[in-house]
């Protein structure tokens, strides 16, 4: 659906959808190449990629409770798209670091040979992660693109009904 709004909240609603692909794209795509480079080295600097994440996801997260009442609808709606998207994002980072901390107990504690808990942290727990940052970011380029247009998804004006009527 497309709404008559402003050049102003079309901008301040492009600002979530740009924080969320910043994170995709700069943390879990950038910084991981750079951090792999040193991990022979450093294994924990791998670490911060998550971290970094959960940082500004939990923005996100914060802002969209916060947009409530206090935003233009149009600007709220899509602070709402982002905590959703968040939301999920965070569930396959904890699942996966579930499944990293599962394959490290096996190695030490259950006798699991070393590359054995390798392929079961990559397979089941970084290449998930790595699926969901390529589809997450073609999803939020989109959001970010019908941001621009002002058209939110109908499930958003469902949820969050529009105070003005319009």
């Amino acid at each position: 659906m497309r709404f008559d709004v402003s050049d102003r909240e079309i901008k301040q609603a492009k600002i979530p959808h740009e924080i969320f692909l910043t994170n995709l794209i700069g943390n879990h795509i950038l910084m991981a190449v750079a951090a792999g480079g040193i991990a022979g080295s450093f294994p924990w600097a791998m670490a911060v990629i998550p971290a970094v994440s959960l940082l500004l996801l939990g923005y996100t997260l914060w802002r969209a409770r916060r947009s409530i009442g206090r935003d233009p609808w149009y600007v709220m709606c899509h602070w709402q798209i982002c905590a959703r998207r968040s939301r999920f994002f965070i569930g396959m980072l904890l699942l996966s670091g579930l499944v990293i901390a599962l394959g490290w107990l096996g190695h030490v504690h259950g006798g699991l040979m070393k590359e054995a808990a390798i392929a079961l942290v990559v397979g089941t727990g970084i290449l998930p992660i790595m699926v969901t940052v390529l589809v997450l970011i073609i999803i939020e380029s989109d959001a970010l693109y019908h941001a621009h247009q002002a058209k939110l998804p109908a499930w958003v004006v469902a949820r969050f009904p529009n105070p003005d009527g319009s």
